[in-house]
């Protein structure tokens, strides 16, 4: 009877160590999931939107576009500042849009015509591309043609005014404008996005912008 009364302690003593086990083991398994549950900041931005390019990658290409639009500066102001005394009796200022693209379009040579109306598509080009990148604030096009449309003006005003043999033509302030736009189309836009990306606000748990 001795030996019998004894056996159910042992088995309560097994029960007991079982449990003190499964509840010492626990923290454990907290602690090896603990890990995972933080959060990765790579794995902060969306599935869907890119990586911001770098910081100095960032600072090489605004350092690059400010050494272009130097040398952009310098040779527009020798293309349009440039006198020209041969031509000064055939040079009249324009102030009505259309009237000099007409006279390029009636030349007889086409060559002379796309020399006039392709130079000053071109010589806007440079803007659309430049200006995003230098400028963080010139989001959107209508913010480059006018900062390109009063950059021009100023040539032409500068040009009618001072310079002998050139004068001022609101047509080719119209298409330095127009090569504004080809530029900020095709190039422009892109890299604003890409060396000023935008701030985006986050939403907490409620879907309360912080």
């Amino acid at each position: 009877m001795a030996r019998a009364a004894s056996r159910p302690r042992i088995a309560l003593r097994l029960r007991s160590t079982s449990h003190s086990g499964a509840k010492k083991a626990s923290p454990r398994t907290k602690k090896s999931r603990s890990p995972d549950t933080k959060s990765d900041p790579r794995s902060s931005t969306a599935p869907g939107e890119r990586r911001p390019l770098p910081f100095v990658v960032r600072f090489l290409v605004m350092l690059i576009a400010f050494a272009a639009m130097v040398a952009f500066a310098a040779a527009l102001a020798q293309i349009t500042l440039q006198p020209s005394p041969a031509s000064e009796a055939l040079t009249h200022s324009n102030l009505h849009p259309g009237r000099s693209l007409r006279a390029y379009l009636d030349q007889p040579e086409l060559r002379d015509a796309f020399k006039q109306i392709g130079g000053n598509l071109v010589l806007g080009i440079p803007f659309g591309v430049l200006l995003p990148v230098l400028v963080p604030k010139a989001r959107g096009i209508l913010r480059v043609l006018l900062l390109t449309a009063v950059v021009m003006m100023m040539v032409e005003l500068v040009q009618g005014a001072v310079i002998t043999g050139r004068a001022f033509d609101v047509d080719d302030v119209i298409l330095n404008t127009t090569g504004a736009l080809v530029g900020y189309l095709l190039l422009g836009r892109r890299l604003n996005r890409a060396v000023h990306p935008r701030k985006r606000r986050r939403k907490n748990s409620k879907g309360v912008k912080a």
